[in-house]
């Protein structure tokens, strides 16, 4: 299969189970992603959402099912199928897994030494302060170690990482978990505007609202070992599943809409 066919998914996953043990953790899993959206994933804890992205990048292999990335298939045992996917993904894991012993711009320049060794080291850091400013952090941040920033700002940093070999598909997990809203709002936008500015895919894993909201295409809902179902926000609202309709309409998200909304929080009535 061609990756350069726009038509196609750029994530086809079908009949995917993962076991750990006896516990089922994803049976018969299917999932599309399009080119060029924000797929918001969502579930209820212990609903697998990080161990399918982990199962998708080529960190643990599924008991049974076929996912193709880019066109490849991501279970094969051909190598150049594997460098391939390997060098077209960016990801950031939920704690940023910067190398505390490294500053950002060494840790910018991990991948590009692997990819392109042959690069010299003043090309190696123009690219790496390139990709620092186009994650929204300062020229001076590139000589500081992850000890040294923000939690905002080692997310960042993390997605400079992530953007080092210009890949066009992007996988998140967690990125706003930790920060504050205003923290938060910001990052959600850095993304959209990432994603706008470079034809970016990006497979976001998050329990925030305010993100599937703002910035999300599509939701594929996690639930029962597989995927409920990939619409817009609008339509997930809608599905009439328990899980389904406590996180959209529960007390969290009445809040999250009010705030949205520009209301009173005295308008909608919160369980104590």
């Amino acid at each position: 299969m061609a990756d350069h066919d726009s038509d196609a998914p750029i994530i086809r996953i079908r009949g995917l189970e993962n076991r750990f043990g006896e516990q089922v953790v994803h049976e018969d899993l299917d999932l599309d992603v399009r080119r060029g959206e924000i797929l918001g994933v969502v579930g209820g804890s212990g609903s697998g959402k990080s161990v399918l992205m982990r199962t998708i990048i080529g960190l643990r292999r599924p008991n049974a099912g076929s996912i193709e990335v880019l066109g490849q298939d991501a279970l094969s045992d051909d190598r150049r199928a594997r460098h391939h996917i390997e060098r077209n993904i960016g990801v950031l894991f939920q704690d940023g897994a910067l190398f505390s012993s490294l500053s950002v711009g060494e840790n910018v320049q991990v991948p590009l030494k692997e990819y392109y060794p042959d690069l010299g080291d003043s090309l190696r850091y123009e690219l790496a302060l390139l990709k620092v400013k186009l994650a929204g952090l300062p020229a001076d941040a590139i000589n500081k170690l992850p000890s040294q920033l923000s939690g905002g700002m080692r997310k960042r940093a993390g997605v400079a990482r992530a953007l080092a070999l210009d890949p066009p598909l992007l996988f998140l997990d967690e990125p706003t978990a930790g920060l504050d809203p205003i923290g938060a709002a910001a990052f959600d936008q850095l993304i959209r505007t990432l994603q706008q500015a470079l034809g970016l895919t990006v497979f976001l894993i998050t329990h925030d609202l305010d993100t599937l909201y703002t910035i999300c295409d599509r939701v594929a809902v996690l639930a029962e070992r597989r995927v409920l179902a990939t619409v817009p926000i609008q339509e997930a609202e809608q599905l009439d599943h328990p899980w389904v309709q406590e996180y959209f309409h529960g007390p969290r998200a009445r809040a999250a809409r009010t705030a949205r909304d520009g209301h009173s929080p005295h308008d909608t009535p919160l369980e104590a």
